[in-house]
C-alpha cells in the first residue's frame, strides 16, 4: 500500500460530521490523588481515563492464550466496547485515548501475543475509523448504535492474488444497478476473495473495498459497509473460510472471505466523498479521490502498529532485564549476575538509547497526526513521510534488537512465559498497514522522481551524500535498462541498492523532523 498523494491547499480542509451525541454513562475512576470518584467519561482527564481502560482490561491479563477459543476472545473484545470507554469517534474527537488505548494493550503483547491487539485495532481504526471518516452523518451515527449493542466489525481489504499489493490492487467488484438502486458485490475469481481479514469469523459488519462499476466502467476502489450477519447467522452470498491454525494469535480469527452476489442497498456506499446521482458518478470534493481518504487510516495504523512494536519490544526487554538482574552465575570470584555479562549489559544500554529515540520520534508523529484529526485536515507531505518511516524503523529495529537478546540471554529464551515465544508479533506488525519492503521501495522510488524532477539539472557540487547516492542508483538502473531493455528486471537486480538508499532517507528524515 502506498501513501496518499499531497491533494491541493483547497482540498485540505473536510467536511466534518455532525457531532454524535454521546450516552450518560458513569464510570469509576481512579482521580490523580487515587481517591474514587464517579465522573463521566467525556469529563476524565487523560490520565483518569488510562486508568479506567487499564481496569477495564485488567482481566485479559488473565487470559491463557493457549486454551482460549477466539470465540471467548471476541465476547470479552464486545464487553469492552460496550463499556463506551473508547467511543468509535474517538479516533477523531479524542485521538489521544485512541492512540493510548493501543500501547496500553501493547504491553500485554509479551504474555498474550497479538491477538486480541489485532483484533482491536481492526475494529477500531480500520473498520469504525472507515465509516467515522468516509461516512455521511446517518452512517457515523450508526457507530454509536453498534456499539450499545456490541456489534464487532471487520476490513475486508486484502486479497489472496494482491497480497501486500492490496490496495493497489482491488478485485473485488460492486456493480451498480440504476434501476433497483443496488449494488451487487462480487468476488469474480478466488484470488479476489479478501484474505487474512482478522476478526473476520465472528464479525457483524464489515466494510468492504470493491471496485465500483457504474454501467460496466470502473471508478476505482470505494468502501461499502454491510452485514456479514444477522441475528447470528451469516448473509447470504457471504462466504467464510477460517485460514487454519497460526504460529501464535490463534485466540484471533482469520478469515477468508467471498462475495458471491451480495445484494447491498445505496446506502451502503460510504458515500461523504463521492455518490451516485442515477447513473453519474459525482465527486462530492473536487481533488479529493475516495482512495486517498480510505489510505488515511494508514496513517492511524502506522503510528498505532509502530508504538505497539515499541511496546512490545520494552516490555520484553524490561521482563528480560529483571531476570538477568537476578540470576547469579558462576565465576572464579564474586558471585556476578547476568545481567553484569558484558554483551548483555551493552544490549541493554543500546536498546534504552535507541528506544527512547525512536519513542520520541513515534511520539512527536502522533501529535502531529491528532491535530490533523481533530482539525479535520490531511497531513502534509513531510508527515506522511514521517509516518512511514517511524513503522518501519520502530518495527524493523525492534526485530533485530529482540533477536539479538534473545541469542545473548541463553537458555531462558527457550522457556515459556519469557516473552519470547510470543516474538512473532513483530511479524505481524512488519506485514501491518504497508509492509516493511514495500514501504522501503516506495521511499526509493519517490527519491528517484524527486531526483529527476528537481534535482537532476543541478551541478553535481551542489548534491548532498543523499542526492548523490539517489543519482548513483538512478544511473545503474538507467544503464541496466538500456542493456536489456526490462525496467522491472533493472529494478529487481539493485533491490540491495534500492533498500540501502531507503535507509538513508528515513535516518535523514528521522533527523529533519526532530530538528524542526
Amino acid at each position: 500500500s502506498s501513501a496518499p498523494q499531497l491533494l491541493s491547499p483547497s482540498a485540505t480542509r473536510l467536511l466534518r460530521p455532525l457531532a454524535l451525541s454521546a450516552p450518560q454513562r458513569r464510570f469509576k475512576a481512579m482521580s490523580a490523588q487515587d481517591t474514587a470518584q464517579n465522573v463521566t467519561i467525556s469529563q476524565m482527564s487523560l490520565a483518569d481515563w488510562g486508568e479506567s481502560f487499564k481496569k477495564a482490561t485488567i482481566d485479559l491479563a488473565k487470559m491463557d492464550i493457549h486454551s482460549i477459543s477466539y470465540q471467548e476472545s471476541a465476547k470479552r473484545m464486545r464487553k469492552l466496547l460496550q463499556t463506551g470507554l473508547l467511543r468509535h469517534t474517538d479516533i477523531n474527537n479524542n485521538p489521544e485515548r485512541f492512540f493510548l488505548a493501543h500501547r496500553l494493550l501493547a504491553r500485554h503483547a509479551p504474555q498474550l501475543g497479538p491477538g486480541f491487539w489485532i483484533r482491536f485495532t481492526v475494529h477500531y481504526n480500520l473498520m469504525a475509523g472507515s465509516v467515522a471518516g468516509l461516512g455521511n452523518p446517518d452512517q457515523v451515527k450508526l457507530l454509536d448504535e453498534w456499539q450499545e449493542k456490541g456489534l464487532l466489525g471487520c476490513f475486508s481489504l486484502t486479497e489472496k492474488l494482491a497480497g501486500v499489493n492490496s490496495g493497489l490492487v482491488v478485485n473485488t467488484r460492486a456493480d451498480w444497478d440504476s434501476g433497483s438502486e443496488t449494488f451487487t458485490l462480487h468476488s469474480p475469481n478466488y484470488g479476489a476473495y479478501k484474505n487474512w481479514i482478522s476478526q473476520g469469523l465472528v464479525a457483524d459488519k464489515t466494510v468492504a473495498i470493491a471496485d465500483l462499476h457504474i454501467q460496466g466502467k470502473s471508478v476505482g476502489p470505494h468502501a461499502f459497509i454491510l452485514d456479514l450477519r444477522t441475528d447470528g447467522k451469516v448473509t447470504p452470498g457471504v462466504i467464510l473460510e477460517d485460514m487454519g491454525r497460526k504460529t501464535i494469535g490463534n485466540d484471533l480469527d482469520n478469515a477468508g472471505i467471498g462475495f458471491d452476489k451480495v445484494v447491498l442497498p445505496r446506502t451502503a456506499l460510504l458515500n461523504r466523498f463521492a455518490d451516485i446521482e442515477g447513473d453519474q458518478y459525482v465527486q462530492k470534493v473536487k481533488g479529493m479521490p475516495v482512495f486517498h481518504m480510505i489510505g488515511q487510516r494508514l496513517f492511524t495504523g502506522r503510528v498505532a502498529v509502530a508504538q505497539a512494536a515499541l511496546e512490545f519490544r520494552r516490555g520484553l526487554f524490561e521482563l528480560t532485564q529483571k531476570y538477568a538482574e537476578n540470576k547469579q552465575c558462576w565465576a572464579p570470584a564474586g558471585e556476578p549476575v547476568l545481567s553484569e555479562i558484558p554483551q548483555l549489559k551493552a544490549i541493554f544500554k543500546e536498546n534504552e538509547e535507541k528506544a527512547s529515540a525512536l519513542e520520541a520520534f513515534v511520539g512527536k508523529c502522533e501529535t502531529q497526526l491528532s491535530a490533523h484529526l481533530k482539525e479535520d485536515t490531511l497531513p502534509g507531505l513531510d508527515l506522511v513521510n514521517a509516518i512511514a518511516v517511524a513503522k518501519v524503523k520502530a518495527v524493523e529495529e525492534s526485530i533485530e534488537l529482540c533477536h539479538r537478546l534473545q541469542n545473548e540471554v541463553g537458555s531462558y529464551a527457550l522457556m515459556g512465559g519469557t516473552g519470547f515465544e510470543q516474538k512473532d508479533f513483530l511479524t505481524c506488525c512488519k506485514f501491518a498497514e504497508g509492509d516493511s519492503r514495500i514501504l522501503m521501495q516506495k521511499m526509493a522510488r519517490d527519491r528517484l522522481k524527486f531526483f529527476e524532477k528537481k534535482q537532476a539539472a543541478l551541478p553535481p557540487a551542489e548534491w548532498d551524500a543523499e542526492t548523490k547516492e539517489t543519482a548513483a542508483l538512478g544511473a545503474k538502473i538507467l544503464a541496466d535498462v538500456k542493456s536489456h531493455g526490462d525496467k522491472q528486471r533493472a529494478w529487481d537486480d539493485n533491490w540491495k541498492e534500492i533498500y540501502a538508499l531507503s535507509e538513508t532517507i528515513m535516518k535523514n528524515t528521522m533527523a529533519s523532523f526532530m530538528a524542526k
